[in-house]
Formats: structure tokens, sequence, C-alpha cells
């Protein structure tokens, strides 16, 4: 006899959701239909499951990690979605299924596809994908005056939105800005003024958020960035102590192991604690992540798989990865981005902030992708790493009218303390953090 899935256990928190042109429900049904065009459709940020018999449909934005896990029961297979490892694990344990679990058992739905489990019997098959994320590449003019407007263009709307959904949830909030001075957090932040004030909003509202563990050098940047615009008075230092740095609950919260992601979670995750210890309800943190990935400003070098040809011709690479259906590509964490952003919700959610990357947008991801990167650059690395500063810095000033300053390029978690007493204390490979992860379920 065939079994056809008798249960969801749809685990998703339906408030997190800021779809911004048609309601939960419609969304739903668009994404039950599984047609790629009409997902495609749905604005803002979502992760949605459906289903119809013995079809289960799911798809999500890269901002909205998604997973889920099919439990075999003797009325019937069930299946669980949640954000989550851990709240998967809890879920199965709680129906007395604990013993099927394995962290590696469960699968990441990738952002930007829609997801189809036709679930039948045992084994069950393959999930089949559609993608309805595709950008056009190389569509944009060689022009970085034109390039920087339309990007921080379609940056500036997609602030502007979430602007506007605070107005109308919770007036009068404040918002935070994870700050470095930075060529992301930088234009975050300057966008982020700018439309307030555009808006009417009091712009005392808000405040730049620099993480310090000591001797760092962000610090500085964070002071000589908004020195240089007569800004400083929204400038907020965290203080925190790098001892305070812990391995063990930075795996627990990411459920990743890559070391760069665990690093940037690791520092996340104080800065976190620091805003919510001085200001209790505070919920409102806005930040840089995806800048990167947007303008492909990762050092090819460390990275023995990566050429320049291979960053720029192959579509959204370090949004995806490889991409669905490449050897390389994980069903338990998906690739690049769409893996990778557990670094900022992970500790967010831990901490109860309202987080918004407005970089991971679709429409900003879509001016990116439309950049002539190959003709820009002509397929030179330094080029290509001074492309970033340049059309942003372009961009900003086109929009808002600041001169922003542009520092070079430094990671997070490189930053916020020496290196002596920082991230370092964490050091460690891919796999010693595989196992140190993979025993919290032992």
């Amino acid at each position: 006899m065939l079994q056809h899935v008798e249960r969801i256990v749809d685990l998703l928190d339906p408030a997190l959701n800021t779809i911004e042109n048609m309601s939960l429900e419609e969304a739903r049904a668009r994404v039950l239909s599984g047609d790629p065009a009409a997902v495609a459709g749905i604005a803002g940020s979502f992760a949605i499951v459906a289903r119809d018999g013995i079809t289960v449909r799911l798809a999500r934005t890269l901002d909205r990690p998604m997973r889920y896990f099919l439990a075999k029961r003797q009325e019937g297979p069930a299946l669980f979605v949640a954000d989550r490892i851990d709240t998967l694990h809890q879920a199965l344990a709680a129906e007395g299924l604990a013993g099927q679990f394995h962290p590696s058992y469960t699968r990441m739905a990738p952002a930007h596809y829609v997801v189809e489990l036709r679930l039948v019997g045992c084994p069950d098959p393959d999930p089949a994908y559609s993608r309805f994320f595709t950008p056009a590449r190389d569509v944009l003019p060689p022009d970085l005056d034109e390039i920087g407007r339309r990007y921080v263009s379609a940056l500036a709307r997609a602030i502007r939105q979430w602007l506007s959904r605070i107005e109308r949830t919770g007036e009068g909030e404040p918002i935070g800005v994870a700050f470095s001075g930075g060529i992301d957090s930088g234009a975050v932040f300057l966008v982020t003024y700018h439309s307030m004030v555009a808006l009417g909003l009091s712009p005392a509202r808000l405040k730049a958020f620099t993480l310090n563990l000591g001797g760092g050098r962000d610090l500085d940047q964070a002071r000589a960035f908004l020195d240089a615009l007569g800004l400083s008075m929204f400038l907020e230092e965290v203080s925190a102590d790098p001892s305070n740095l812990d391995l063990d609950e930075t795996l627990r919260t990411l459920e990743d192991y890559k070391p760069l992601d665990v690093e940037c979670a690791a520092v996340g995750l104080l800065l976190a604690r620091g805003i919510r210890e001085r200001y209790p309800a505070w919920r409102y943190v806005i930040d840089g992540d995806g800048g990167d990935e947007n303008l492909k400003d990762y050092p090819i070098e460390e990275n023995s798989e990566l050429t320049i040809r291979s960053v720029v011709n192959n579509l959204m690479l370090y949004h995806e990865g490889w991409g669905v259906g490449k050897i390389k590509h994980s069903l338990t964490y998906s690739g690049g981005l769409s893996r990778g952003y557990a670094r900022t919700y992970a500790p967010g959610r831990r901490y109860g902030f309202d987080e918004f990357s407005p970089f991971t947008r679709r429409d900003v991801i879509e001016v990116a992708e439309g950049i002539p990167f190959a003709e820009l650059t002509g397929f030179d690395v330094a080029a290509l790493y001074a492309l970033k500063g340049e059309i942003v810095r372009r961009g900003v000033r086109a929009v808002t009218g600041f001169d922003m300053p542009v520092f070079p390029k430094r990671r997070f978690q490189d930053g916020v303390a020496a290196p002596e007493s920082g991230h370092a204390r964490l050091g460690g490979s891919e796999r010693t953090y595989r196992e140190r992860f993979l025993a919290l379920y032992a």
C-alpha cells in the first residue's frame, strides 16, 4: 500500500514573514501551485510550507533559514518543518521519535527554489527543485555611476519598506545598525539615516552599534567614518570581554561548523548580548550582511576551488554555492549565503531581535547580478576587489548626497579585537567544529 504524508508539523513562525504585496494565505497558495513565476511574485521575505494531498511544497528567501525532517510512524509519515535543527529535534523528542533523529538527516530548503516533496512510500523519492528567482546577468551598462545609483536606490527602497513596516507595527521604536564603518554597514547606516529623514522620522531614534573586544580596528574606523560626515553622535560602543567568546554556545546557536561563519556568529552573539543587556526592550537591528556576496568581494586566493572566472561567470555563486543539483551541493546545509545567513539570523533570534539585512532582498541582488563584472574587471582580481567600493561610494553619493568614506575590507570577526585576544581563541578546523557540534546530539 502507498502511504501518503499523514501529518505536516509546521513549526515556522508566520510572524517572521514580511510579505509586502499580498496576504500570507495568498502567498501560501502560490507556493502550493508550484508555479515558479507565481512564487517570484511574492514580494518581501518569507519561508512557507504548503500541502496538497501527497504533495508538499516549500519556498524561502535568502534571509529565512528553513529545514525539514521526515519521520516514519506506524500510522504514516510526518513531515516536520522549522527554521532550526534543535527545533526539529525537540519536536521529534516530544512525540517519542528522537531515535530517528540525527542532524545530518535534516534537510535545508535552498533559497530561491520551490522544493517539491511527493512522499508516497519507503524509500522516499528525492525532492524536485524549481528555481523561482533567476536575475538577468550582465544587463547593466559599464557605467559605475549608473550602476551605483541603481544598486543603492534598490537598497534604499528595501530600507524604506522596512522602516514603513516598523511604523505600522511599532511606531516610534528605536533603530540599531550593526556598524563597523565598512562599505556595507556604512552604506546601510547612511541610507537608513537618509530614509528616516525623508520619511519624516526622527533620526534621534537611530544608533550605530560597534562591538569592541579591545585592540581591534573597527571602533577607530567607525569613529573616523562618522566624524568625516559630522554624524559622530550616532556611534555607540558595545564593549565585551573576548574571554566571553564561547565555542559551544556559538555552535549550539549557529548549528553549523564552517570556520568563518563560526567566528562571525561568535562575535555576533557578543554584540547582540551587549545590546540586549543595555536595552532590554530593543527590537530592530539592521545590518550589511549580503553586501560582499552581491559584489563578489571575498578573497579568492583563500579558497583553492575558486578562480576569478568561476566567481564572475557563475550565477549567484556566493549566494547559493555551486548550486542545486551539483555534486558539491549539500542537502543538509545548502550552499553559499543560503547556508551562511544563519551567522546573522541565529544570534539575532537568540537575543530576540527583529534583524534585517537589506542586501539579501531580491531587488537588490537583481541589480548586482546585472553588473557586467567581466567587462569592468577584465578578469583582474585587483580590479574586482576595487569595484565594490567604487560602486557603493558613487551610489551612496547619488542617493543620499553623502561622500562616504571607503576603508579596506575587513571581516567582522577580524575588526572587533586584537588578533591575540579576539576570535583566535576559537581557533579550530572545520573538522573540529563539526565534531563538537555533532557531540551536542551524541
